[in-house]
């Protein structure tokens, strides 16, 4: 796949994970930490990401928050949130597991992470999922999927 230029192998071989909002917040908001390097790792082939339109109506909102920290316009968020959208599996809910966290967004990652039968959510607040290894899922922080696909020493 070619999106502005830039070829994309679109065969993916790692784990399917779920990206919480904060590390799409933090990709934007610096480019020098592992959740930017995530961030520009979706649709690498790495590792793929599972999304609802919930969740991704949830991505657009806090990033549009966040844009003019970051220096982006709502066309950059918009044309970012597209090409997540272009690569991720898109993932329908047709089931809630409510409550079972405390915050109702995180439920939201949870349903798309266990409907989409994903390896891992991916946040910075790992004690905001505690017990969803009872669903098989992990917690990673960025840093830890980036070590798990081989993309950190």
């Amino acid at each position: 796949m070619v999106v502005r230029g830039i070829a994309y192998d679109t065969a993916v071989v790692g784990p399917r994970v779920v990206l919480d909002t904060n590390v799409a917040v933090a990709a934007i908001r610096s480019s020098r930490g592992a959740s930017f390097r995530v961030l520009s790792l979706v649709g690498s082939g790495k590792f793929e990401i599972a999304l609802s339109v919930p969740l991704v109506l949830e991505y657009e909102d806090a990033l549009l928050r966040n844009r003019e920290e970051a220096a982006l316009t709502r066309d950059d968020v918009r044309d970012l949130l597209d090409y997540v959208c272009s690569v991720a599996q898109l993932q329908e809910i047709f089931f809630l597991w409510r409550p079972f966290l405390r915050d109702p967004r995180d439920d939201m990652v949870l349903e798309v992470a266990v409907a989409a039968q994903c390896e891992a959510v991916v946040t910075h607040n790992r004690r905001d999922f505690r017990g969803i290894e009872q669903f098989g899922l992990k917690v990673l922080t960025p840093q830890e999927l980036l070590k798990n696909i081989g993309e950190l020493r």
